[in-house]
């Protein structure tokens, strides 16, 4: 198969690969308690309910330290796994962060997943401690493995007057240190492994290419049982030496009453969308980084922000590789396109068609080694090195990359084919659409026919209006041959419309 490579972000500064030279015998370990050690009084992690709570560089120190003995005491060694089930706070994150500095293998899972959610992941990864907040899911463990020691959700217990605690930050940079579940938008959630290396080759691109260094303070709404708040947000956060505010959950006046005194917001578009419908979103101008990703911005709504002075930074990425490409902090940033290569990060595309559109396939020190205990599906995704993203794209002159779909999202109707992406944007343009996804359904005639499943926006979609705007914009292939409304669309944890959903 032809693999035409994505041309190096220009817009990023120049990098070796990042993970070698002196940062390979690092981790996130020692350059946080570096950090930590000399900056015993400095605030690292704020309380976004109250901000006169906090933890500055001694009490992170402290904190993590009594989790990893209080995991210790419970049975837990290096290497063990350790599911994380709780939301972000100071509390939980200590928790977090000491499970890391025992060297035990964190797995972090939602707080709100259910039964069969939750048991599935305990049967898969089977690790030995569990850390969680909801009492009936202390119940749920127990049912699938009853040697799985569940502690509190801080990790702190009984070792917390330990007269001597296990020896600490000893992980080397080739061990694990999570396994993060992808979000099963294509079956079954399978564990992808990272390393105390892919992790810290993320942060450090990310720390390059937006010049996030100790002066910055985040504004951290994300959960952090997925990549973009926990890897990118907080890891990230901690690895610069900086600060972050802390909420457990999303409330817009909250994130925009933290503005003063932050320089950056990270943000999925379903929380950008709610910002601007508060009125209140040039606010964020203030900020000198406001960044969205996890899935595709609307190009409306990134011009309504940019209006507002709200230039967001798109940015790409998945489970498996971290962040890899983004537009850039200096130069021009292109609503629609996710821009170009982080440092250090390969990226081609294979198996392009007529219209130059084909499968985003990456390389680079933060992809994960692989997928646990799923050799096969490892292999699957591998190849000389490369990772199959499974996501369709295209480039432009410039070099930035836009998504067009998936593979497995890839409609072929009448033996055309049919990008879910290009559909929904034409559609998404029309003022009485708020959300619209686009599949294909099984047709004896057409092999696939294209559906569109549609949010209104304030009322009912105008579903004439949208048949005669397909009509104008789209070829007759491309053009929905149903118009579904519905009250909200399906989503995962991490706001991505489940597109199998929509066709059950």
């Amino acid at each position: 198969m032809v693999r035409v490579e994505v041309p190096a972000g220009s817009g990023h500064p120049k990098s070796t690969h990042p993970g070698s030279g002196q940062e390979l015998g690092r981790t996130l370990l020692s350059a946080w308690c570096d950090h930590w050690e000399s900056q015993r009084d400095r605030p690292v992690l704020i309380d976004g309910a109250d901000a006169t709570t906090h933890l500055n560089g001694g009490l992170m120190l402290r904190a993590t330290a009594e989790a990893a003995a209080s995991l210790a005491a419970h049975g837990v060694a290096p290497g063990d796994r350790v599911l994380w089930s709780c939301g972000a706070s100071l509390r939980t994150i200590g928790g977090l962060l000491g499970a890391m500095r025992l060297g035990a293998v964190v797995v972090p899972v939602s707080p709100s997943s259910t039964r069969s959610e939750l048991t599935y992941i305990i049967g898969d990864a089977r690790p030995s401690a569990a850390m969680v907040e909801r009492d009936e899911q202390e119940e749920w463990i127990s049912s699938v493995d009853g040697e799985v020691t569940v502690v509190r959700a801080d990790g702190r217990g009984e070792a917390d007057h330990m007269d001597a605690g296990p020896t600490l930050d000893r992980a080397l940079p080739g061990d694990d240190a999570l396994i993060v579940y992808t979000s099963g938008t294509t079956g079954k959630a399978k564990g992808a492994v990272h390393t105390h290396r892919s992790l810290l080759a993320g942060v450090h691109a990310l720390r390059l290419a937006w010049e996030w260094g100790p002066e910055d303070r985040l504004i951290l709404a994300l959960p952090l049982f997925h990549v973009h708040g926990l890897c990118a947000g907080l890891f990230g956060t901690l690895t610069a030496g900086a600060s972050a505010v802390v909420f457990t959950r999303f409330l817009e006046d909250q994130v925009l009453d933290a503005v003063p005194g932050s320089t950056m917001f990270f943000g999925v578009p379903t929380m950008y969308h709610r910002l601007a419908e508060t009125g209140r979103a040039g606010e964020l101008s203030a900020l000198r980084l406001c960044v969205s990703g996890s899935a595709p911005l609307a190009a409306d709504l990134w011009k309504r922000l940019n209006d507002d002075g709200v230039p967001v930074l798109e940015r790409y990425g998945m489970t498996e590789t971290l962040l890899t490409l983004s537009n850039p902090l200096i130069g021009e940033r292109r609503p629609g396109s996710v821009g170009v290569p982080l440092p250090g990060v390969e990226a081609a595309i294979e198996g392009t068609d007529q219209e130059g559109v084909g499968e985003l396939v990456v390389r680079g020190p933060s992809v994960c080694r692989g997928y646990w205990d799923r050799p096969d599906a490892t292999r699957d995704m591998f190849a000389d090195g490369w990772f199959a993203t499974g996501d369709l794209v295209s480039v432009d002159a410039d070099g930035y990359v836009s998504i067009r779909g998936r593979t497995t999202e890839l409609i072929i109707s009448g033996g055309h084919n049919v990008y879910p992406a290009e559909v929904e944007a034409i559609l998404a343009r029309h003022p009485s659409v708020a959300e619209v996804a686009v599949v294909g359904v099984p047709s004896a005639e057409w092999g696939e026919s294209v559906v569109a499943f549609v949010v209104g926006a304030g009322g009912d979609p105008d579903v004439a209006a949208l048949r005669a705007l397909a009509a104008e914009e789209l070829a007759p292939f491309k053009r929905p041959r149903e118009f579904n409304v519905r009250g909200a669309l399906p989503r995962n944890a991490m706001g991505k419309v489940v597109r199998r959903a929509l066709q059950e």
